[in-house]
């Protein structure tokens, strides 16, 4: 796909063209079309994805890096041409900034095993939020617990906004690394991080975004941001599963040890010393997912082919359409209403419990997600234990957010 191919107008996204695009969503549930409104747990993906990774294992597969063959050198390419494109993606200042990793949990785990052993001592302190993920609770519970450090959660209001006010109570002396979600899987929320960042360096706090929600819904820019670290996914913007990127400022990489042995990682090994390779290989043992990383490239071309600027409109849109139209459904409660939020909603309805609501708009070939999203100490702050979620992407229209409706109209019908 070229720049622009997929547009009428230079600011206007046609929806039909994209969806033609992504093979799965021809596809019928239940004998009517498939209406996917799952994306915050993984998005669908473009053919031009699926045929970059089929044509690796077709025509270029081979391990990287060492092999001096025709093969390995194409495959080392390809896979260091997927680095550049995500170092441009995000715009880090240099390729040596990218490790590849599984996805947003296996970043947020390296920085957690690897970061308070770079200067850490115990009785230091870690900053999270109340509306993690629990991949950005865990890893920093288990660094604790390891290191002797102390956990502090800054709190959030009952709109699912954060309490930015008790910001500077919450960054001490001892605070060394602030943890947190750019936008809210569970909620929707967008939260400031730019101004979060520069009051956590001001007291010289490092600074970990959890960008899985944010990538594939708006730019970000780790250089604008100032972020010290980055994580997202590759399965939520539109690339293979098993695939994903730590951004780290590379001073901060240098001084942190390696993550894991072996593989790619070292320079030289002997019985008495192991000499680690450069940056970024030194966080990556190991052979690496090869077509995942080519994979991610490919989702990246796509994306920068429509526009991340035109996406963010065109979901801006379709997020308010969809929220006038739950929230005019007698019973339905939306939860999380921050001024500032991305293409999420999550909602419950009268006594119906999400489980039963997802299984039922499931026979009308609805695709949502219920349960408590990896967020239970947000459904505790609401009093919850679940709740039903809609998220957005680029590909849904409004007649998809009808056909929600419509479905949930039919669940209320049958527990009356």
């Amino acid at each position: 796909m070229q720049a622009g191919e997929v547009h009428t107008q230079p600011d206007l996204l046609d929806v039909d063209r994209v969806r033609a695009d992504f093979p799965i969503l021809q596809t019928r549930v239940n004998g009517k079309p498939l209406v996917y409104l799952d994306n915050a747990a993984t998005t669908q993906k473009p053919a031009a994805v699926i045929e970059a990774i089929e044509q690796y294992y077709r025509s270029q597969n081979a391990n990287i890096h060492r092999g001096v063959h025709h093969l390995s050198q194409v495959a080392t390419e390809a896979y260091e041409q997927a680095r550049r494109k995500v170092a441009r993606f995000l715009n880090a200042r240099s390729e040596r900034e990218i490790v590849f990793v599984r996805g947003t949990t296996e970043a947020i785990n390296l920085v957690a095993s690897c970061f308070p052993r770079a200067g850490c001592q115990p009785g230091d302190e870690i900053l999270i939020t109340e509306m993690e993920h629990h991949s950005n609770i865990v890893p920093w519970q288990l660094a604790c617990q390891q290191y002797g450090l102390r956990l502090r959660v800054l709190p959030m209001d009952d709109r699912g906004v954060l309490r930015i006010d008790l910001l500077d109570d919450y960054l001490t002396d001892r605070t060394r690394l602030m943890s947190v979600v750019h936008v809210s899987n569970s909620l929707g929320t967008v939260n400031p991080i730019k101004e979060i960042i520069a009051r956590a360096h001001a007291r010289g706090v490092a600074v970990l975004v959890d960008a899985a929600q944010s990538v594939a819904h708006f730019s970000v820019d780790v250089q604008t941001l100032d972020c010290d670290f980055l994580a997202f996914s590759g399965h939520k913007l539109y690339g293979p599963t098993g695939i994903g990127v730590l951004y780290g400022r590379e001073n901060w990489l240098e001084k942190m040890p390696p993550y894991q042995g072996g593989g790619d990682m070292i320079r030289r090994v002997t019985f008495e010393e192991t000499t680690y390779n450069a940056l970024p290989y030194k966080f990556e043992a190991g052979t690496p997912n090869i077509a995942g990383a080519i994979g991610l490239g490919a989702a990246l071309d796509y994306l920068e082919s429509i526009g991340l600027a035109r996406i963010a409109r065109h979901e801006a849109a379709l997020l308010q359409y969809a929220t006038e139209r739950l929230a005019s459904i007698s019973g339905l409660r939306i939860i999380g209403n921050a001024p500032a939020k991305a293409a999420v909603i999550s909602f419950v309805l009268k006594d119906i419990h999400p489980h039963d609501v997802g299984t039922i708009v499931n026979h009308e070939g609805v695709a949502i997600r219920t349960g408590h999203h990896c967020t239970q100490p947000v459904m505790d702050h609401f009093g919850l234990a679940a709740t039903s979620r809609a998220s957005l992407a680029m590909y849904n229209c409004k007649e998809e957010i009808d056909q929600l409706v419509e479905a949930l109209h039919t669940v209320i019908g049958m527990f009356q």
